[in-house]
């Protein structure tokens, strides 16, 4: 397929485009019904929550061959009452990720709508991709401290009446990762290339 000189979007960039967009609209919409999911399951009269523990043995894995010795350092607990700030913070936990996805996908989107109009390099591009490397950066990272703080408030809950807790569960841990970080930088990166590209354009159409 040709490329005309009124249009520079091919047939098959239009496609993938499409295929883009649709892609992105449908994860969108999964992430917006698992943090619906995830509500139900934090606020469910049952809560299943994965605890950090201090290094624990783990026996029947020490009996098999060729194992030395063998620790477990978290454990699927099942809470029957949890405190309603502890939800809350679990609840952030997941939602606050799945929101910096669907603005991921919200931009993904976008771009395939401006790329099948043929128009990539829209003055909203670098400012919208901007505002998605904001919200990885702040979704995953705030993310991961309201999960530590909600273990947190389990576990004082938990010694309020059984001081020996601490002993089983830490006060308050994260496993830090940092890898939202990095992709916002990227998506920074990303969104000074298409204000770039849009100056360009601007420049380009000016010449014709």
């Amino acid at each position: 397929m040709t490329r005309t000189v009124d249009s520079p979007v091919s047939p098959a960039d239009r496609i993938g485009a499409r295929v883009v967009a649709t892609g992105a609209a449908l994860i969108a919409a999964v992430s917006v019904f698992a943090v619906i999911r995830g509500a139900l399951d934090v606020f469910g009269a049952v809560v299943t929550v994965r605890m950090p523990v201090h290094a624990a043995a783990a026996p029947t894995l020490s009996g098999i061959d060729g194992i030395r010795s063998a620790e477990y350092i978290q454990a699927d607990v099942a809470f029957a009452t949890l405190p309603a700030a502890a939800r809350w913070m679990l609840l952030l936990e997941g939602a606050l990720p799945a929101l910096a996805i669907i603005g991921v996908c919200a931009v993904a989107w976008w771009l395939g709508v401006s790329l099948v109009r043929a128009r990539p390099f829209r003055r909203t591009m670098s400012t919208t991709i901007g505002l998605a490397a904001c919200l990885v950066a702040a979704g995953g990272m705030f993310g991961q401290l309201c999960g530590g703080i909600g273990r947190g408030m389990i576990v004082d809950h938990l010694a309020s009446t059984d001081p020996d807790v601490y002993e089983v569960f830490p006060a308050f841990a994260i496993d830090l990762n940092l890898a939202p970080l990095g992709w916002a930088f990227a998506l920074a990166l990303v969104a000074t290339a298409f204000e770039v590209g849009h100056r360009l354009q601007r420049d380009t159409e000016g010449l014709v």
